[in-house]
């Protein structure tokens, strides 16, 4: 995928205080309903045009903090931890002057780890940017962490671009993390400061360490694989039934008498007992020094379920559950697509593009922000939502918890 250049900004040769000043009239006016002195950048405009519609108070919206054991298990579970170490030495020409911070959040805006000098550590304390913190767009607005997460760009957001005020005394420059496996946004890479520190250069080396990050996380990976695939080779040679070598993720690293592909869908419990692989059938699964060792069952077809059951957790952090055809899984959703998947429940029919504009945004003049959001959601559910209208697929039933509303759209048999 080719990526632009970041945009600085404050370009090169602009007097920040006198750019500074204009921000804070084009602020004060478009969050009036007045005419604006000037327009701010796109990326600005559309994080703020979105916030106001979602009804997002600048002056009180913040969720609450993650809770101190949540945080580690958060850690652990960001695929960042490898590495955290090469992203702060690749920031610390822009830490060592002592006014700036590094941050690391997860693709939620979860702040997972912070660095730098005290003083600037304190300012940050009294703005709620501590670890633990939600930051995503939903909880404080537009900032370079939850602006770049949604925006899938790197951003530097300075000033009174910022869309809570008491920010307006800071600059910062993020760069979204993807899984290369995936393109799966893991996290984002800030560098924070006061206002006074920006520089037009800050969100081109932010930018350039974040994709340092994912070609090492490829290293890895793929070190990973070649382990696997020495470990399982004897084994596979050895299985007279068709079987595979995947990683936890479902990655192949080697096969034995199956038609190569890339990728399994994993079950949520592979170690539960045999379970339904898409493109393969009914599986058993051993375990690997880091992977799994999936053998195909031959007579697993007739143990195929007619139907999938998706019950939509909407308690706590939303979440999906998968059981029946296309085996056993979850998935976290956003609260966004949480809503989506409630409102095709409800409407087992379907909806167009331009329905469910009217039913998230309150009109019909969103739909391509509704379409990009399906496209989303369905790579992250393959097989459950269907187009043309957007509705449950074909052989879904889908279950709301803990609202007790179902939409059974089965037409198997």
């Amino acid at each position: 995928m080719v990526r632009s250049s970041p945009e600085a900004a404050v370009a090169t040769g602009d007097d920040p205080r006198d750019y500074a000043r204009l921000l804070a009239a084009v602020y004060d006016a478009t969050m009036a309903g007045d005419r604006a002195p000037a327009r701010p950048r796109a990326v600005i405009a559309e994080s703020w045009e979105q916030l106001m519609a979602d009804g997002v108070d600048p002056a009180r919206h913040r969720d609450p903090l993650v809770e101190s054991d949540e945080l580690d298990a958060l850690r652990r579970r960001s695929g960042l931890v490898g590495v955290l170490e090469e992203m702060s030495r690749g920031l610390g020409s822009l830490t060592a002057d002592g006014d700036n911070i590094v941050v690391v959040a997860d693709s939620r805006g979860r702040v997972l780890w912070r660095s730098g000098h005290a003083s600037v550590l304190q300012r940050a304390d009294s703005l709620g940017f501590v670890e633990g913190a939600h930051w995503g767009e939903g909880a404080v607005g537009t900032n370079a962490i939850g602006t770049a997460l949604v925006s899938r760009q790197s951003v530097q957001i300075f000033s009174a671009e910022h869309y809570q005020p008491s920010h307006h005394t800071w600059t910062c420059a993020g760069a979204p993390i993807r899984d290369p496996r995936t393109g799966r946004v893991l996290g984002v890479v800030d560098v924070s400061g006061p206002a006074a520190t920006v520089h037009p250069t800050t969100v081109t080396v932010v930018d350039l360490v974040a994709r340092l990050a994912e070609s090492r996380l490829r290293e890895t990976h793929d070190r990973l694989l070649n382990e696997i695939r020495a470990v399982s080779a004897p084994i596979l040679a050895a299985v007279a039934a068709p079987a595979l070598a995947v990683d936890t993720d479902g990655w192949v690293a080697a096969v034995g008498s199956v038609p190569v592909c890339t990728r399994l869908q994993l079950p949520g419990d592979p170690a539960a007992g045999p379970a339904w692989v898409p493109t393969i059938g009914w599986c058993d699964f051993e375990p690997l020094p880091g992977g799994w060792l999936v053998r195909v069952v031959r007579d697993g077809a007739a143990r195929d379920e007619s139907v999938t059951t998706v019950v939509v957790d909407l308690i706590g952090e939303p979440t999906v559950r998968v059981s029946g055809r296309q085996g056993r899984w979850h998935r976290i959703v956003s609260r966004r697509h949480a809503q989506i998947l409630r409102l095709l429940a409800q409407h087992p029919a379907g909806r167009s593009a331009a329905e469910l504009s009217v039913d998230l945004y309150g009109d019909d003049g969103h739909t391509v922000t509704v379409r990009a959001e399906m496209s989303r959601l369905r790579r992250q559910l393959p097989g459950l939502v269907a187009a043309r209208p957007y509705r449950c697929a074909d052989g879904v039933v889908m279950q709301l918890r803990p609202d007790g509303v179902a939409s059974d759209t089965s037409s198997a048999g």
